[in-house]
């Protein structure tokens, strides 16, 4: 059983944590793991389980191969797509790639910003579906419904049983999309609907015979897309041309709502989907008043909220059911009855242009992070942390020179035709238009404080001549 692991998503209703270059599924949400990692971590104890195929934006792709070594996941197959094109398209390159050796695994397909309880439940669950997966169904997970939930689609099971299949697991009679709320209590009343939990269990074959029935385009586009891939680093990097031609389907409309030959085992394990701040509260540990709280947060007279504090001390007084997040460079304040505005603000910001809907001011790189400290109109203060044995690319800038003061490590650093080590309490000037690199030679991470001086400060102004990650 090969893990395919869907970490897409913009993840926007969860800003300002979640950022179009570090969404939600990067992130410690609910504890000290990333969302991905806790997907991942959740399957240990499945039996037969093979290393996870991880399916990423280009953008994400050092994020998910480090966050997947913190984990010692094995060998992973880390896929890039050059663009977004739903999970149909995904899944079928993932599919492709793991009967491309001969063999034929089954395929547990997850989102990576899932969140789930009762881990025992969902192993359960899965175990379940397998004989089915095998016989060659394409197998769904129905979530048990809490509530007439508007935000979910729904799974209605068959009324007569399906002799061929264990009597855990149910034909589907049909798949629905968002209902409006008078429809979502009438399927939950009835007790023969579930959320459409957006996770399956089946053979690559059987789906690719069922994708090319109902969606021959996908596959072509697929097949192309994979056969036209190059090696890059640890990553398979997907056709651009070949794989932009695919039609942009979910999974459920290319195939499960068409497919005649469609299964459902029920799940009843704490699940969410975590795709807003109340949804993120609600599986969260609370006090006693029904507060959610990270970081270093007091509250006073407080019921029923959600207080994250990501840098500085957080005091909310006499507020109910209200959401507050405070980051480095943005601080989110609303009422848990209106938080699904927060994608109003999201839509403000990328009309103004602004930074904070793609950026962290804290931004992660494959060589470590740098952290803006402060900016002016022909400035910026950047702290630099580069890990051991990591370097960044021989590089050159057109329109700014830059200083460099190490406060903790050493610094192998490139200067022109110069190469000399900077250490503690020294420091070193880049001129503009000066190839230069630096570079972290010992055991310790290494940290300093970069300034820039100059008419352009954009991150695009980089001419890149040598990069051990494949940017150059």
């Amino acid at each position: 059983m090969i893990p395919v692991i869907l970490s897409g998503g913009s993840g926007t209703r969860l800003w300002p944590l979640s950022r179009a270059k570090k969404p939600k599924q990067f992130l410690p949400l609910l504890n000290d793991k990333s969302m991905l990692q806790n997907t991942i971590l959740r399957l240990k104890g499945l039996a037969g389980l093979q290393a996870p195929m991880v399916i990423c934006n280009e953008d994400h792709r050092f994020m998910v191969a480090e966050q997947l070594r913190e984990l010692s996941a094995g060998q992973p197959t880390i896929m890039l797509e050059p663009v977004g094109r739903n999970t149909a398209p995904a899944i079928a390159v993932a599919a492709m790639q793991a009967i491309a050796d001969g063999d034929d695994p089954l395929l547990l397909v997850l989102a990576a910003d899932h969140a789930i309880k009762d881990i025992p439940a969902f192993h359960r669950a899965v175990e379940l579906a397998a004989p089915a997966a095998r016989q060659g169904k394409l197998v769904t997970f129905g979530i048990v419904p809490t509530s007439a939930h508007t935000g979910y689609g729904y799974i209605r099971r068959a009324d007569i049983a399906d002799s061929t299949l264990p009597a855990e697991v149910a034909a589907v009679a049909k798949f629905f999309e968002k209902p409006d709320l008078a429809t979502a209590r009438q399927f939950v009343d009835s007790g023969e609907y579930f959320w459409n939990s957006g996770m399956f269990l089946f053979k690559a074959s059987s789906f690719l015979a069922e994708l090319k029935q109902y969606a021959p385009a996908i596959i072509s586009a697929a097949e192309q897309a994979l056969a036209n891939a190059a090696r890059d680093l640890d990553f398979i990097r997907l056709d651009k041309a070949a794989f932009c031609a695919s039609p942009s389907d979910s999974i459920d409309y290319a195939v499960m709502e068409k497919s005649a030959n469609t299964a459902m085992v029920a799940l009843d394990a704490g699940w969410s989907d975590v795709g807003s701040w109340d949804a993120l509260w609600e599986v969260m540990a609370k006090d006693e008043q029904g507060n959610a709280c990270r970081g270093d947060v007091l509250l006073e007279q407080c019921q029923n909220s959600y207080v994250n504090a990501e840098e500085r001390l957080v005091a909310v007084i006499g507020l109910d059911d209200v959401v507050v997040v405070e980051t480095k460079d943005a601080v989110l304040v609303a009422s848990k009855t209106h938080i699904q505005g927060v994608k109003n603000i999201v839509a403000k910001l990328q009309s103004y242009g602004r930074t904070e809907v793609d950026l962290h001011r804290e931004v992660f790189r494959p060589w470590g992070k740098y952290d803006s400290v402060d900016n002016g109109t022909r400035y910026q203060v950047k702290h630099i942390t580069v890990k051991p044995g990591a370097k960044l690319s021989v590089q050159m800038h057109h329109h700014r020179a830059e200083h460099w003061v190490v406060v903790s490590g050493s610094a192998l650093v490139r200067n022109g035709d110069n190469e000399f080590l900077v250490t503690e309490n020294e420091s070193t000037y880049i001129p503009v238009g000066v190839i230069h690199s630096l570079e972290n030679p010992g055991k310790i991470p290494l940290e300093l404080i970069e300034v820039q001086s100059g008419s352009y400060l954009g991150e695009d102004d980089i001419v890149r001549f040598e990069d051990k990650y494949g940017r150059s």
